[in-house]
């Protein structure tokens, strides 16, 4: 929690990009779509602005809370795109009010330095990892819309998404597959090029990240697995994605959590 690290350049568009991504989720009932659009698609490209600077910096500094906020980032990219095939989504103000915590909570903890002694490949290592939560994020977002859908159909209610239930489930489980595939490269990266990727001596270690790593990646299969051979669907299925979130959430973001603000570690 080195509120001291964070230059003037970078607090200033963490601000800038925090007030943008929580105007239109204040006014989320008083604004029309074109203006709350224009409003979130400013705050994507300020939050892109505070991240490259961040990333630019030497040394570059990474930590639980810049890995929050580039999930944040790629989730509200994707979202992005969706709209544009789907426009039925409605989940701009959720995604707004995430992106407005991820930005302020990078800012105040923008974690430890990344070490000299780490390769070029250190970068493509974690752009990996931070793209499969980005996945995994967006399918747990396609989850929570599908299980909203599915309750209010139960209660012969309008579905608010406006998506069928059917692609809602379809979108959730391709998002799964396709981040199942970056963490499966991200794992095998870090176990057979470990002192490449993080220099001599830091090669694959059994400590909580990796467990938390491997936990989610054997759940995330055995959902894949479930779907495609049993045909897990509905409240089970979305039950086991969360699980395998959550257990990826602790592996990167939870052990630096607990070294950076609990233990007050920088390693």
């Amino acid at each position: 929690m080195i509120l001291a690290s964070a230059s003037p350049v970078s607090v200033s568009l963490s601000v800038l990009a925090a007030c943008a991504y929580a105007w239109p989720a204040l006014r989320a009932s008083r604004q029309s779509a074109s203006i709350a659009r224009a409003w979130v698609a400013l705050a994507w490209f300020l939050h892109g602005a505070v991240l490259t600077w961040g990333l630019l910096q030497t040394p570059a500094f990474f930590g639980f809370a810049p890995a929050l906020s580039m999930t944040a980032w790629l989730v509200a990219a994707v979202y992005a795109i969706e709209i544009q095939i789907y426009p039925q989504l409605q989940t701009r103000w959720t995604l707004s009010a995430v992106g407005a915590v991820a930005v302020v909570l990078a800012c105040v903890f923008p974690g430890a330095a990344l070490p000299q002694s780490a390769s070029m490949w250190l970068p493509i290592h974690l752009a990996l990892g931070v793209a499969s939560y980005g996945l995994f994020g967006t399918a747990v977002v396609h989850a929570w819309l599908m299980s909203r859908t599915e309750a209010r159909i139960r209660r012969a209610a309008e579905p608010q998404s406006g998506l069928p239930l059917l692609t809602l489930e379809r979108l959730t489980y391709r998002f799964v597959g396709a981040g199942f595939a970056l963490l499966t490269a991200t794992l095998v990266m870090g176990y057979v090029f470990g002192d490449v990727v993080y220099g001599a001596g830091h090669a694959w270690r059994w400590d909580h990240k990796t467990i938390f790593s491997v936990l989610s990646w054997m759940t995330f299969a055995g959902l894949l697995v479930g779907r495609s051979r049993f045909g897990w669907r509905g409240k089970h299925a979305v039950a086991v994605l969360y699980a395998g979130s959550v257990l990826l959430l602790l592996a990167y973001v939870g052990s630096r959590f607990v070294l950076e603000v609990l233990l007050g570690r920088a390693t």
